[in-house]
C-alpha cells in the first residue's frame, strides 16, 4: 500500500504507554505524583510538569519506535477513510459522514461500551462513536493468522471503520434492540451479517480509495483476502476446537467473510452491500 508521505488524520487518540501524561486525565499515575507532593508540600503542578518534560523527551527505541511507525501508517488509513466515506456518504446517500475517533492502547483499555484487553483484538464501540486497536494486533496478523502485508492490517481498519458507518446509519442500534427478543442463535446470524457488510465497507473503501488516491500496489488485495480467510469463524474454531459449530458463528465463515470483500471492492456502490436483505451466501 502506497502510504507514506501521505496525510494522516487528526482523529487519532493516542492512549499508549498509561502513567501521568499531560492531557491525559487523572490516571492513576497523577494521583500518585499530587498525592506525593502534598505530603511534601510541593507544588503538584511543578512535578506533573518534570514528569511531562521527561516523557516528551525519552527517545523511542525497539518495539517502541515500531510502533511509533505503526501509528503512523494507522493514521494515514484513517485519513484515507474519511476522505472516501465523507464523498460515498455524499454522493451516494445525500448524507454527511461524522468521522469516528481511533484510539490507539496498549494492553488493555476502557471504552464506553466496556473494560476491553488487547487479547479481545480490535473492536469498534458505537456508544462512543470511537475504534480501538493495540498496535501488536499487527505482529499477531503476521506471526499467528500468518497474514503480513500493510494492507492487511489496513483491511482490519476499514472494518472497524465499517462498524462505524453502519452506526451512522442505524444499522448498530436496530441489530441492537433485537437483543433477548430472538434466540441466541437467532441472534448470532444478525451478528454475522452485521461483520459481513463490515467486510464489504471495506472492500468499498479499498474500490474507491484506489480509484481516488491510487493507494494500492500488487498484492494488496490478496494480502486482504488472506486476512479475512484467517479470520473466518470456521477456521478460527478448527483451529482452537478442531472442529466447527455453524450456529455459534458471529462473524462469518472464510468463504463469506472474503465474498463480501471482493464483492464491495468490484462493486464500490452502497446498494450492494445489504447482507440482511440478501443473506450471507456466496
Amino acid at each position: 500500500m502506497k502510504w507514506r508521505n501521505r496525510e494522516g488524520s487528526g482523529n487519532v487518540e493516542d492512549r499508549r504507554g498509561g502513567g501521568a501524561k499531560l492531557g491525559a486525565g487523572l490516571g492513576i499515575g497523577t494521583v500518585i505524583i499530587v498525592i506525593i507532593a502534598l505530603l511534601t508540600g510541593s507544588d503538584p503542578s511543578q512535578l506533573l510538569q518534570q514528569v511531562g518534560q521527561q516523557q516528551q523527551t525519552e527517545q523511542p527505541s525497539g518495539e517502541a519506535a515500531l510502533n511509533d511507525e505503526a501509528s503512523q501508517f494507522v493514521s494515514v488509513v484513517l485519513k484515507e477513510t474519511e476522505v472516501v466515506w465523507e464523498q460515498v456518504f455524499r454522493e451516494q446517500l445525500q448524507a454527511t459522514y461524522e468521522q469516528p475517533k481511533l484510539v490507539l492502547f496498549t494492553g488493555e483499555v476502557q471504552s464506553a461500551c466496556g473494560f476491553a484487553s488487547a487479547a479481545s483484538g480490535p473492536f469498534y464501540c458505537p456508544a462512543d462513536a470511537k475504534a480501538y486497536i493495540d498496535l501488536s494486533f499487527y505482529t499477531e496478523l503476521k506471526d499467528r493468522f500468518q497474514a503480513p502485508g500493510d494492507f492487511a492490517m489496513a483491511y482490519v481498519i476499514a472494518h472497524e471503520i465499517g462498524h462505524h458507518v453502519q452506526n451512522q446509519l442505524g444499522i448498530s442500534d436496530k441489530v441492537h434492540g433485537m437483543r433477548g427478543q430472538i434466540s441466541e442463535e437467532e441472534y448470532n446470524q444478525l451478528s454475522v451479517k452485521v461483520e459481513l457488510q463490515a467486510d464489504f465497507f471495506a472492500g468499498l473503501w479499498a474500490h474507491h480509495a484506489h480509484e481516488m488516491s491510487n493507494i494500492l500496489e500488487a498484492g494488496d488485495i490478496e494480502e486482504a483476502l488472506t486476512a479475512a480467510n484467517a479470520i473466518g469463524d470456521d477456521r478460527l474454531q478448527m483451529e482452537s476446537r478442531g472442529y466447527v459449530v455453524p450456529e455459534s458463528f458471529t462473524h462469518g465463515t472464510s468463504d463469506q467473510r472474503m465474498f463480501w470483500f471482493k464483492k464491495g471492492f468490484q462493486s464500490g456502490l452502497m446498494s450492494d452491500g445489504d447482507t440482511f436483505k440478501r443473506g450471507v451466501v456466496n
